[in-house]
């Protein structure tokens, strides 16, 4: 058996990619959408993303496990030091460390990019139930990132109201005058 490959992922991915998120848009409350985007919005994203962050996945024996991915934090100039993360893993591939993989990875990318933070939104249940636990602020809080702030039920799904928390990470030393370089081709080289 071979080891779990870290690379860029690509829109001959995106199949597979959106196979994995339709898990999560359907049977949980991870994700607050309610219809699985088609491939071509999924493509459509995945490019938007390629064009100035990382975009990673986790493949072994050919098979992608899951993925992660940057995106801007909020969208004004002042933020551009700071990324948002997300991550998807099929769901019989979680707790095998993969995770955590990914997000060195992507922390990795994102540092040498000239990140200085970084950010995860997260649906939060008051009561975890079939549709939301807590093991992604658990899965966060293991990696270092503290929680910023909540909001509370501010996501309705499966009929029922959801907090979304907010976690954080500093990974930059936050000088005056800081340089940005956001990945080039390396990230968006093979489309």
């Amino acid at each position: 058996m071979s080891e779990v490959e870290i690379r860029t992922a690509s829109l001959r991915d995106a199949k597979a990619l959106l196979h994995i998120y339709e898990y999560y848009v359907k049977n949980t409350a991870i994700s607050f959408e309610y219809e699985v985007p088609t491939i071509e919005e999924f493509k459509r994203r995945m490019t938007n993303t390629l064009k100035k962050y990382p975009y990673l996945t986790a493949v072994k024996d050919n098979e992608i496990l899951g993925y992660a991915y940057a995106g801007p934090f909020v969208g004004r100039a002042a933020y551009d030091w700071s990324a948002e993360l997300t991550i998807y893993l099929s769901p019989k591939k979680r707790k095998q460390g993969i995770g955590k993989k990914l997000y060195k990875a992507l922390e990795e990318a994102l540092a040498e990019s000239g990140i200085q933070n970084l950010y995860a939104c997260i649906g939060y249940p008051e009561v975890p139930d079939e549709y939301l636990t807590k093991n992604s602020a658990e899965f966060h809080e293991h990696l270092g990132y503290t929680k910023a702030g909540q909001f509370h039920k501010c996501g309705y799904k499966f009929g029922r109201w959801y907090d979304m928390i907010w976690m954080e990470k500093l990974i930059g030393d936050h000088k005056a005058a800081p340089q940005l370089q956001h990945p080039q081709p390396a990230f968006s080289k093979d489309t």
